[in-house]
């Protein structure tokens, strides 16, 4: 996870747990019985409703989506934007170099695809289908925890309401009042945390991750399908920087030189037919 991240959910966890300290004894928000028949009954009817190979994916996704480092669009408009310049120096098939060395599994597949001479149309359906039942997967994880958000608050008053059935058991005995009122009043609180401040953040968490993927996912399409189709560099690299934030659109990708040195390419390998420009665009690199 991101050192901010981590940083801002230590402060709010320190603002919110200051507001039980300043109420008064924080002993009193902790009750044993009250957390095993929240906790318990959610758990329960998360099993009853999913499947077990469900929930664990569930529990993958959410691990990944903390501890993996996401490229931001505009690293991989830089690599897709390189990538063209050296296939129309070196070839398609020497892509299948950057095919091992790149860290992002969608755009590994694609340049396998091009790389195995599959044609723009069987590319484009393959990874268009990969990227549906990704966000298919993903949609029902993200299901999974606003299902459990929901349940929690409704488990939470079953609490309550046990509590108030053992308060009226002893309504004669002070002390009997006094061991289930905790238990009534700590369980809605058990629940609404448990919806408000776990599940529905996680829930949201997997949707700003499965976004942010999508939208790499295709720019990684589009500039495949560009690559394949032999695509000025100058024009791909206009092209997917519409993928970007107009505050990530500033400066010129296409940087011979660095290219060069990149792909450690010779000046013998250069050709310079291959990298025209269209008028309006630059007429070199």
């Amino acid at each position: 996870m991101e050192g901010k991240t981590i940083l801002g959910l230590l402060l709010c966890a320190l603002i919110f747990g200051a507001g039980f300290v300043i109420s008064g004894d924080v002993g009193q928000y902790f009750n044993l019985s009250a957390f095993l028949i929240v906790f318990g009954g959610c758990l329960g009817t998360a099993i009853a409703s999913f499947r077990m190979e469900r929930l664990g994916y569930v529990g993958k996704v959410l691990r990944n989506s903390y501890r993996s480092r996401m490229k931001e669009p505009s690293a991989i408009v830089e690599i897709l934007v390189d990538l063209s310049v050296k296939s129309r120096i070196r070839g398609l098939h020497t892509l299948v170099e950057d095919e091992r060395e790149t860290s992002i599994m969608f755009l590994r597949r694609a340049l396998g695809f091009v790389v195995d001479n599959y044609s723009r149309e069987q590319t484009t359906d393959i990874l268009n289908t990969e990227m549906y039942f990704f966000k298919q997967r993903r949609d029902e994880s993200e299901r999974v925890l606003r299902v459990m958000a929901d349940i929690c608050p409704a488990i939470g008053l079953a609490g309550s309401v046990v509590g108030l059935i053992g308060m009226l058991s002893g309504v004669n005995d002070t002390g009997v009042v006094l061991a289930t009122i905790p238990i009534a009043l700590t369980s809605t609180l058990y629940g609404v945390i448990l919806a408000n401040f776990v599940f529905l953040p996680l829930a949201a968490r997997i949707r700003e991750v499965t976004d942010h993927e999508l939208l790499l996912q295709k720019i990684i399409i589009e500039g495949v399908r560009a690559i394949q189709s032999e695509l000025n560099p100058r024009v791909l690299e206009v092209k997917l920087k519409s993928f970007l934030t107009p505050s990530a659109r500033e400066g010129q990708l296409v940087s011979l030189a660095r290219i060069k040195e990149r792909f450690r390419i010779d000046d013998r390998e250069e050709d310079a037919p291959v990298m025209p420009a269209p008028e309006g665009v630059g007429a070199t690199l």
